[in-house]
This record gives structure tokens, C-alpha cells and sequence, in this order.
């Protein structure tokens, strides 16, 4: 069971940290990549993105370091809170084919916190 969560915990790393990394420091390739992003101001994009990329630090460095690994979880349901409100988003705007990608993060994040806390 260890070993499937750190597989999850360095999947959804991985996914925060491309996704948080285009947000945060490269606005023009995230605008180009996701339409919704030219219908949101650029400052909450880089705010979206910072909060991804720290949300992919505390799901594995606690863990990993063994220092405070409460954080993990509490990492993990940050994360998961964080593509919850992306999907209701994506909701709203009719773009359901985003969706499937915030339900599978939404669903290791959780898998995550559950299982870490």
C-alpha cells in the first residue's frame, strides 16, 4: 500500500507541478494551452499556479523528510480542493472535457489524504 501511495503522491506532483509551473511563470504558453485563461485576470492565474506548485512540495517533501508529515495530507486536500473549484469552473463554463483530468486528481488527492492521514 506504501508503495501505490508514493506512486500516486509523485503522480499528482507531477501533474500540480507542470500545471503550476505554466501558470505561475509562463502566462503566454498557459494562455495559449488553456482557453480559460484569457477569461481570468493574470494575477489569479499566477496565484492558481503558486498554490499548485506549493500543494506538489507538501504532498511528498513531509512525507519524504519525515518532517511534519502531517502536511502531506493536509497537502492533499488543498490539492483536491483546488481541482474540486477548477471543475465547478469548468462546469460553468461548459468545458467538460477538462473535467475528466479534475476528477482524476480530484480522486488521487483524496485517495492521498485518506490514506496519509
Amino acid at each position: 500500500m506504501n508503495i501505490a501511495l508514493w506512486i500516486v503522491q509523485g503522480l499528482v506532483a507531477l501533474g500540480f507541478v507542470y500545471s503550476g509551473w505554466l501558470k505561475a511563470f509562463q502566462y503566454d504558453k498557459a494562455k495559449a494551452s488553456w482557453g480559460w485563461v484569457k477569461d481570468v485576470s493574470k494575477e489569479f492565474v499566477v496565484f492558481i499556479g503558486l498554490v499548485e506548485l506549493l500543494g506538489a512540495l507538501g504532498i511528498v517533501l513531509p512525507q519524504a523528510t519525515n518532517v511534519s508529515p502531517v502536511l502531506t495530507p493536509i497537502a492533499a486536500v488543498g490539492l483536491a480542493a483546488v481541482v474540486l473549484f477548477g471543475a465547478l469552473f469548468h462546469v460553468k463554463r461548459k468545458e467538460y472535457r477538462e473535467i475528466s483530468v479534475n476528477f482524476v486528481f480530484f480522486a488521487f488527492a483524496v485517495f492521498v489524504a485518506i490514506s496519509r492521514f
